[in-house]
C-alpha cells in the first residue's frame, strides 16, 4: 500500500499526459465532441420527464422540480457508472505499452480519475443550468457538492479497482457490469423518491449507492441530507477499501501483464 502511494504522487505529471493524450483522442474524430459527455444522462432524463408529464407514469412528489431532480439523478448515476469502469478502461486501454515499458501502473488510475473530473466538470456545468432555469435556491450546502461528488467518485473507483484485474482477462466482465448496473438503477433513487412502505423501500435504504446519490443531490438543491450517518459509514468503508484495492491492483497487474502477454 505504501508503495502504491508513493508511486501515485512521483506518477502525477505522467498521468496528465496520458490525460491530455486521451481527451485529445477522445474527441479528435468526434463531430459532436464534449457534447457527448451529457447527451446521455440528458435523454434519459428527457424520456422520464416525458413520461410523467403525460401521465404514463405516476411518482411520487420530489420536493424539487422532477426535471431537476431526474436530471441531476442521472447525471450523478453516469458520473458513478463511469467511476466504476474508469480503472478497468485506462489499464485496458494501455496493455499494449504495459507489457514494453516499465512504468508506474497506478498512473493510469489517475488518468482516469483525471478524465473523469474533466467529463464531470462539463455535466455539472449543464446541471448549474438546469437548477437556474427552474429557479431552484441557491444554499450555501452547494458549496459541499464538490466533496459528495468526490466522495461518488471514490467509491466507484474502489469497486473498478476490484473488477479490474478479472475484467482484464475476461471481455464479459464489462458486459455483466452494464447490465448489472442498468437494473440496479431502479434500486436507487435516481428517477423516483425512495418508497414509504414496501419491500423497495427496504431494498433502497439497504443499497449504499443510496445515501451517496441522495446526500450530493440534497446538499446541491439546498434540501437536508437524510442518510447521513449511512453516508459516512459507506464513505469511511470507501476509504479503507480503497486502500485495499490499490494493494491488490498492484501485485495482479504484472502478473496479468505476463498472462496477457
Amino acid at each position: 500500500m505504501k508503495e502504491s502511494l508513493n508511486d501515485i504522487y512521483t506518477s502525477r505529471f505522467l498521468a496528465k499526459q496520458l490525460t491530455i493524450r486521451d481527451i485529445k483522442a477522445q474527441y479528435r474524430q468526434s463531430y459532436f465532441g464534449i457534447l457527448w459527455a451529457f447527451i446521455g444522462p440528458l435523454t434519459t432524463a428527457l424520456v422520464w420527464i416525458f413520461l410523467n408529464n403525460s401521465g404514463t407514469i405516476k411518482l411520487s412528489d420530489t420536493g424539487i422540480p422532477y426535471p431537476v431532480y431526474v436530471f441531476s439523478g442521472t447525471l450523478l448515476w453516469s458520473i458513478m457508472i463511469e467511476a466504476i469502469n474508469s480503472p478497468m478502461l485506462s489499464t485496458n486501454s494501455a496493455r499494449s505499452i504495459i507489457s514494453k515499458i516499465n512504468f508506474p501502473k497506478e498512473a493510469l488510475i489517475i488518468s482516469g480519475i483525471y478524465k473523469l473530473l474533466f467529463n464531470s466538470s462539463i455535466k455539472i456545468a449543464l446541471l448549474v443550468i438546469f437548477l437556474l432555469i427552474y429557479q431552484i435556491p441557491i444554499s450555501w450546502t452547494i458549496l459541499l457538492f464538490p466533496f459528495t461528488l468526490l466522495a461518488i467518485i471514490i467509491f466507484g473507483t474502489t469497486l473498478g479497482l476490484f473488477i479490474t484485474p478479472l475484467g482484464l482477462l475476461y471481455t464479459d466482465v464489462s458486459k455483466a457490469i452494464s447490465f448489472t448496473f442498468r437494473f440496479i438503477m431502479y434500486l436507487t433513487p435516481v428517477i423516483y423518491v425512495v418508497p414509504k412502505t414496501g419491500i423497495m423501500k427496504t431494498l433502497m435504504e439497504l443499497n449504499p449507492l443510496t445515501p451517496l446519490l441522495l446526500t450530493a443531490r440534497d446538499v446541491l438543491v439546498g434540501q437536508p441530507p437524510q442518510y447521513l450517518t449511512y453516508y459516512c459509514v459507506i464513505l469511511s468503508l470507501s476509504f479503507l477499501l480503497l486502500l485495499v484495492a490499490l494493494a491488490i491492483y498492484r501485485v495482479s497487474i504484472p502478473i496479468l501483464t505476463e498472462r496477457i502477454g
